[in-house]
């Protein structure tokens, strides 16, 4: 697989939407990419610190890893380097900023130097911002049916979808939390054959 295919995989999280039999290989070769960094490449170290306290916001730990427990401040910094438009990544950053914009017009602080409440409290305008676009997006274009329009320019968007895509395409993720079997416990074939015979 090549690298950018493999980025491909787990920018979209397209790795999820395989058959369980080939989720896993190529879960491994597109997490290899993420090996292969030596340190971050677009995130400052402030940058860094708030899209870690936002992940782990919406992934918290509990009786299974968060979203820092699988590194996915990491994949978001892989993504926006290597995956990401110029305007994407433009976009991203600039609503990092507009976070603590709004932190520190509320409570005089940064978002990462926030408390939990604070911190929730700003990702509950954020998330409630992003339905209201998509509201606006719907009411303004062609009858659209099922979920809402995806505010694909939004940043709460943009980083749930890359912090819950990183946290599921990670090997703790998919085994934990969505219960992919790499080898099944057992083999089943032809268990309905054998109870069809018994019954006749």
């Amino acid at each position: 697989m090549e690298r950018r295919e493999a980025l491909r995989l787990l920018a979209t999280g397209l790795a999820l939407q395989l058959a369980p039999r080939n989720l896993f290989a190529a879960l491994q070769e597109a997490r290899v990419v993420l090996g292969t960094q030596t340190g971050l490449r677009t995130l400052d170290s402030h940058q860094n610190a708030t899209v870690t306290a936002i992940a782990e916001l919406i992934i918290p730990r509990t009786e299974t890893p968060g979203a820092t427990d699988v590194g996915v401040n990491q994949f978001i910094d892989l993504i926006l380097t290597e995956w990401y438009s110029d305007e994407e990544r433009h976009c991203f950053l600039n609503g990092l900023a507009e976070v603590d914009s709004r932190t520190q017009s509320l409570f005089e602080k940064k978002f990462a130097d926030c408390s939990l409440r604070q911190q929730a409290a700003v990702l509950a305008e954020l998330g409630e911002q992003m339905n209201e676009e998509a509201e606006a997006v719907r009411d303004h274009a062609r009858p659209y049916r099922g979920s809402l329009p995806k505010p694909e320019r939004n940043f709460y968007y943009m980083i749930r979808r890359l912090t819950l895509t990183g946290y599921y395409t990670s090997e703790e993720g998919a085994i934990r939390e969505l219960g992919f079997e790499l080898v099944p416990n057992h083999y089943d074939s032809c268990a309905d054959d054998q109870e069809t015979k018994k019954g006749r």
